[in-house]
């Protein structure tokens, strides 16, 4: 099957303006995405999707392929969407262009499901840490016995009433989807529970396309802000040191 990584990125970020071109450890962000991702086993194509020239620019120079989208997106899956008028695939992957330390089996197993099930969407889940429960920014996600999502929520969810061993996911942000999932979603309008999480795969859901979840290693560190960048630089630098 033709599978394809988008990354999406762009330079407007409000916590960490400029983040794509960032550098850690002597290259920019948007690289280190790249190359994490050219590492998976199932696709056969990666390429940044981005608004902004001087981004299309560097990817160019570090030698990776790189398409110019409207600046008009909302979210990075609308920015996925217009990917896929574009380009033909059997699915779309968006890795972040914020997660420099990406695992590449993390992409594979985001895959799977539309890989040996035929799904029209899919995404992935670590286990929650005492400290991911109580933190907004750590989305949280529960299913069903076959992997199916039943809700994304940025609360602790489900609420611990009574002890059954049940273990809290944490949803690592990676999501697959078919051509024909991208353009319904594009023709779809924010939906109420998208709006209250600010949570865009709620919108799916809420239109009733079924995500399959697989486990996968979350990523050590996500970069928001001009701190976490720093922090990953200092990650990305020892993880070269140990290599």
């Amino acid at each position: 099957m033709n599978f394809v990584v988008v990354i999406p990125a762009r330079m407007a970020s409000t916590r960490c303006p400029g983040k794509p071109l960032r550098m850690l450890a002597g290259k920019p962000m948007v690289q280190w995405v790249y190359e994490a991702s050219v590492k998976a086993q199932l696709p056969k194509r990666v390429l940044v999707a981005t608004p902004d020239t001087e981004i299309v620019a560097a990817t160019k120079a570090f030698g990776g392929e790189a398409i110019l989208t409207s600046s008009g997106h909302t979210t990075g899956t609308d920015r996925i969407a217009e990917v896929a008028t574009k380009i033909d695939a059997d699915a779309y992957v968006n890795v972040q262009g914020d997660e420099p330390l990406i695992d590449p089996v993390s992409i594979d197993a985001c895959l799977g499901p539309i890989a040996k099930e035929s799904a029209e969407m899919a995404s992935v889940y670590d286990w929650a840490s005492d400290e991911d429960l109580e933190n907004p920014n750590v989305v949280k996600v529960v299913t069903d016995p076959s992997g199916r999502a039943l809700y994304f929520s940025r609360s602790k969810i489900p609420f611990v009433r009574s002890q059954s061993g049940l273990r809290t996911k944490k949803h690592v942000g990676l999501y697959a989807y078919t051509g024909a999932a991208l353009r319904s979603f594009a023709g779809w309008e924010p939906t109420p529970l998208e709006r209250t999480e600010v949570l865009e795969q709620l919108r799916f859901l809420e239109n009733g396309v079924e995500i399959r979840m697989s486990y996968a290693p979350g990523t050590a560190l996500s970069v928001d802000t001009p701190e976490q960048a720093d922090e990953a630089a200092r990650l990305l630098a020892a993880r070269g040191a140990d290599s």
